[in-house]
């Protein structure tokens, strides 16, 4: 007779996945603090993903995260090109036919999560960072 041996659930193997994931819940507490009520965590669909789904008063909010150690690159906000505002805006429209929720005003925001190997995460909260795109 075997022995099941229990499933030990690892984290992420890439270091830059678990700093995502990380700086997704620092961006979801500061957007608590905003007054953002967030809805979802990690929304997927096979076009993409959306970090957070939140409310901010009557307005439904798809919140891309973008977490970074320095400016490198151009830091977070720049790596929101325009074919990433293209998958979001189709998750978002995947979303919004999943929960029938109706006309809604709807928008797009950006968090980046400036996090330094040493030290405490800043965060900085682009609102409505972006229309819809095609």
């Amino acid at each position: 007779m075997h022995r099941a041996q229990a499933c030990v659930q690892s984290g992420p193997s890439d270091p830059r996945q678990g700093l995502g994931i990380d700086g997704e819940a620092v961006a979801s507490a500061a957007l608590r603090a905003r007054g953002y009520a967030i809805l979802e965590s990690r929304f997927r669909t096979p076009v993409g993903e959306i970090d957070l789904i939140a409310r901010d008063e009557d307005t439904l909010v798809f919140v891309e995260v973008k977490t970074r150690r320095d400016d490198a690159f151009g830091g977070g906000a720049a790596a929101v090109t325009w074919r990433k505002q293209r998958t979001l805006t189709r998750v978002a429209e995947a979303f919004l036919a999943r929960t029938r929720l109706g006309p809604v005003p709807c928008r797009f925001d950006v968090v980046v999560v400036h996090w330094p190997a040493t030290g405490d995460p800043t965060t900085e909260v682009f609102r409505n960072a972006f229309d819809a795109a095609r």
